[in-house]
């Protein structure tokens, strides 16, 4: 297995603590939006008590080759293989009836026996739950196998979800970003994205336990039918509100750094550090500030300073200074939008605070520390931030 898993760069489990949250769609469409980008990729469906990655890639048919030293997993495209156990049932409706010991081995001979070759990505779709599947997954993929966690606005689908990032960092993994699925449903008439299911629960989420907000997805009805006549809503819809969130949240997966090359390996942010940055192109970016150095309390600032930065590039544009209004809560961020920034940096800020600026589209990172207890300056803090190497912390102001 060692030997198999040593041809894989990069290994991400797709999980929930809660059924019902679209997990295998959003599994599906990371994919299938890698391979579509030019990546390697293996799709391993390890629910073996309900296998849904043959339908909703219309593979329901399709068989696999066996032989005495492995097994060929099904191709998809050029740049996609499915391996799942829904491919070796006799009929579709055939029930599994395995303790965990079995699924362990299974698991474990879908890592070893088959012939996923040399891949850019192998993702894995879980079944819901912190049981068997998710834990075998992880103790064999080992500790650089990292966390998307799927989760649904609601409440009690957050609560469950919660003890998935736990769980993740308790088997000794990390959480690569939680996924908002359902966020709202897009209106197949006007567009218009109506949220039906509240809103925020992920993104609160991830404020609250230190991960990474990947995104939020809203439901269409097109990806309900792409997933019952098996073909791929991101092949097909890429101009719809749907696609285009999946879109933004594969950019922080493309960026991973490549293990193998020692060059970007490097720049990985170890723990301490804030997330690496999802952002890409020109971006501005407020940084709160006392005496000209970052401030841990971004309602008492002084000054505010709006970087610009290439992401891509990774370089300071320009930065200038302004004065922020008295503080008040809905006023600080409607003044932010108005000058264009689209990334908070912060070393504390209230949950209320962050929910407003969220509703506005500009992410918040909190946590942000000085490392020598002098503070540092805002171009400094955008440029440790880009390159990943931002000291980071808890929330100053988590009230």
């Amino acid at each position: 297995m060692n030997r198999t898993l040593r041809r894989v760069k990069h290994k991400i489990v797709v999980m929930s603590g809660k059924g019902g949250v679209g997990k295998s769609t959003v599994a599906t469409n990371i994919a299938v939006g890698l391979s579509l980008a030019g990546k390697k990729v293996g799709l391993l469906d390890v629910d073996v008590h309900g296998p849904s990655i043959p339908r909703l890639l219309s593979l329901r048919d399709a068989k696999v080759h066996i032989d005495a030293n492995h097994i060929e997993p099904v191709p998809w495209s050029e740049n996609l293989s499915v391996m799942s156990l829904g491919f070796l049932l006799p009929n579709p409706y055939q029930p599994v009836i395995w303790r965990g010991p079995v699924k362990q081995g299974f698991i474990q001979q879908l890592l070893a026996d088959v012939a996923w070759g040399d891949l850019d990505y192998m993702i894995v779709d879980c079944p819901p739950g912190t049981g068997d599947e998710p834990l075998s997954v992880l103790q064999m993929l080992g500790a650089d196998a990292k966390a998307v966690i799927v989760t649904t606005p609601q409440g009690v689908a957050v609560d469950d979800v919660r003890r998935s990032v736990t769980f993740v960092g308790d088997v000794g993994n990390s959480v690569l970003g939680i996924v908002e699925n359902m966020s709202g449903i897009v209106c197949s008439q006007c567009g218009h994205v109506e949220n039906i299911f509240g809103k925020g629960g992920g993104m609160r989420l991830a404020q609250e336990t230190g991960v990474r907000f990947l995104g939020e997805i809203p439901l269409d009805p097109e990806v309900v039918r792409s997933g019952d006549e098996g073909y791929c809503f991101l092949k097909v819809q890429t101009d719809s509100p749907t696609a285009k969130a999946i879109q933004k949240i594969l950019k922080p997966i493309l960026l991973l750094p490549d293990p193998q090359d020692p060059a970007q390996a490097a720049v990985a942010a170890p723990a301490g550090f804030a997330p690496a940055p999802a952002e890409t192109g020109i971006v501005k970016v407020a940084v709160p500030l006392a005496k000209g150095q970052l401030t841990q309390h971004f309602g008492h600032c002084e000054q505010l300073a709006v970087v610009t930065a290439n992401f891509d590039t990774k370089e300071i544009l320009s930065s200038e200074l302004v004065t922020p209004p008295p503080h008040e809560p809905s006023v600080m961020p409607a003044f932010v939008e108005r000058l264009g920034v689209r990334l908070v940096i912060a070393g504390g800020m209230g949950q209320k605070a962050q929910t407003l600026f969220n509703e506005k589209n500009i992410t918040v990172i909190c946590g942000a520390r000085s490392d020598n207890g002098t503070g540092i300056g805002p171009s400094e803090v955008v440029s440790r931030y880009m390159q990943g190497t931002l000291p980071a912390g808890a929330n100053t102001c988590d009230h």
